[in-house]
Protein backbone atom coordinates (compact mmCIF):
# COMPACT_ATOMS: atom_id res chain seq x y z
CA UNK A 1 0.00 0.00 0.00
CA UNK A 2 2.93 2.06 1.19
CA UNK A 3 6.19 2.13 -0.58
CA UNK A 4 9.11 4.96 1.16
CA UNK A 5 12.35 4.96 -0.72
CA UNK A 6 14.76 6.89 0.90
CA UNK A 7 18.02 8.41 -0.42
CA UNK A 8 20.83 11.05 0.75
CA UNK A 9 22.90 9.03 3.13
CA UNK A 10 25.97 8.44 2.71
CA UNK A 11 29.65 10.13 4.19
CA UNK A 12 29.78 13.60 6.25
CA UNK A 13 31.75 15.12 8.29
CA UNK A 14 31.65 16.75 11.82
CA UNK A 15 30.74 20.01 10.97
CA UNK A 16 29.34 19.68 7.83
CA UNK A 17 25.62 18.57 7.02
CA UNK A 18 23.29 16.47 5.31
CA UNK A 19 19.75 16.27 4.06
CA UNK A 20 18.00 13.04 4.08
CA UNK A 21 15.11 12.20 2.20
CA UNK A 22 11.94 9.76 1.77
CA UNK A 23 9.88 9.79 -0.77
CA UNK A 24 6.44 7.90 -0.99
CA UNK A 25 6.86 6.47 -4.35
CA UNK A 26 3.79 4.42 -3.78
CA UNK A 27 0.38 4.89 -1.63
CA UNK A 28 0.00 8.38 -0.03
CA UNK A 29 1.32 9.63 3.43
CA UNK A 30 -0.38 13.34 3.27
CA UNK A 31 -2.37 11.96 6.56
CA UNK A 32 0.15 10.07 8.32
CA UNK A 33 2.38 10.66 10.58
CA UNK A 34 6.20 10.22 9.96
CA UNK A 35 9.27 9.65 11.76
CA UNK A 36 12.87 9.27 11.43
CA UNK A 37 14.52 6.32 13.17
CA UNK A 38 18.49 5.47 13.38
CA UNK A 39 19.87 2.04 14.60
CA UNK A 40 23.38 1.39 15.05
CA UNK A 41 23.98 -2.42 14.86
CA UNK A 42 23.69 -4.39 18.26
CA UNK A 43 21.05 -2.00 19.10
CA UNK A 44 17.55 -1.04 19.37
CA UNK A 45 16.55 0.90 16.68
CA UNK A 46 15.50 4.42 18.77
CA UNK A 47 13.58 7.64 17.65
CA UNK A 48 15.55 10.74 15.80
CA UNK A 49 12.26 13.04 15.10
CA UNK A 50 8.81 12.83 14.11
CA UNK A 51 6.05 14.73 13.06
CA UNK A 52 2.27 14.61 12.68
CA UNK A 53 0.28 14.39 9.55
CA UNK A 54 -0.39 17.99 9.73
CA UNK A 55 3.28 19.39 10.83
CA UNK A 56 1.98 20.79 13.69
CA UNK A 57 3.11 18.17 15.79
CA UNK A 58 7.27 17.68 16.22
CA UNK A 59 9.30 15.45 18.41
CA UNK A 60 13.08 14.87 18.57
CA UNK A 61 15.74 12.92 20.28
CA UNK A 62 17.40 14.81 23.15
CA UNK A 63 20.62 14.36 21.42
CA UNK A 64 19.72 16.37 17.98
CA UNK A 65 17.95 19.04 19.08
CA UNK A 66 18.79 22.24 17.72
CA UNK A 67 20.76 20.27 14.73
CA UNK A 68 18.26 18.34 12.94
CA UNK A 69 15.31 19.50 11.24
CA UNK A 70 12.70 17.29 10.32
CA UNK A 71 9.99 18.29 7.59
CA UNK A 72 7.42 17.32 5.09
CA UNK A 73 5.92 18.27 1.74
CA UNK A 74 2.75 16.35 1.81
CA UNK A 75 2.23 17.53 -1.62
CA UNK A 76 5.43 15.98 -2.75
CA UNK A 77 4.55 12.73 -0.57
CA UNK A 78 7.67 13.37 0.86
CA UNK A 79 9.55 13.51 4.41
CA UNK A 80 12.97 15.10 5.05
CA UNK A 81 15.80 15.14 7.38
CA UNK A 82 18.25 18.11 7.87
CA UNK A 83 21.44 17.41 9.29
CA UNK A 84 23.38 19.90 10.19
CA UNK A 85 26.33 20.40 12.74
CA UNK A 86 26.37 15.66 12.28
CA UNK A 87 28.81 13.96 14.86
CA UNK A 88 30.63 11.08 14.61
CA UNK A 89 28.08 9.68 17.30
CA UNK A 90 24.92 10.35 14.68
CA UNK A 91 26.69 7.40 12.66
CA UNK A 92 24.01 5.07 12.03
CA UNK A 93 21.69 3.60 9.44
CA UNK A 94 18.55 5.72 8.97
CA UNK A 95 14.84 4.76 8.45
CA UNK A 96 11.70 6.79 7.78
CA UNK A 97 8.38 5.52 8.95
CA UNK A 98 4.99 6.34 8.46
CA UNK A 99 2.01 5.85 10.26
CA UNK A 100 -1.77 5.70 9.95
CA UNK A 101 -2.34 7.19 13.16
CA UNK A 102 -1.27 10.40 12.14
CA UNK A 103 0.40 11.65 15.18
CA UNK A 104 3.70 11.73 17.26
CA UNK A 105 4.47 8.64 18.05
CA UNK A 106 8.35 7.35 19.60
CA UNK A 107 7.48 3.54 19.00
CA UNK A 108 9.17 1.39 16.15
CA UNK A 109 5.75 -0.57 16.41
CA UNK A 110 3.68 2.36 15.59
CA UNK A 111 4.59 2.60 12.17
CA UNK A 112 3.08 0.50 9.44
CA UNK A 113 5.41 1.40 6.73
CA UNK A 114 9.00 1.59 6.87
CA UNK A 115 11.99 2.58 4.12
CA UNK A 116 15.01 0.59 3.25
CA UNK A 117 17.48 2.16 5.44
CA UNK A 118 20.24 4.39 4.51
CA UNK A 119 23.86 4.75 6.07
CA UNK A 120 25.16 8.02 7.44
CA UNK A 121 28.78 7.69 8.12
CA UNK A 122 30.05 11.20 10.04
CA UNK A 123 33.38 11.11 10.55
CA UNK A 124 35.87 13.51 12.15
Amino acid sequence: QVQLVESGGGLAQAGGSLRLSCVASEGNISRAGIAWFRQIPGKERDLVAAMSWSGKGIAYQNSVKGRFTVSRDNAKNTAYLQMNSPKPEDTAVYYCAAGSGGGVDAAVLSYEYWGQGTQVTVSS
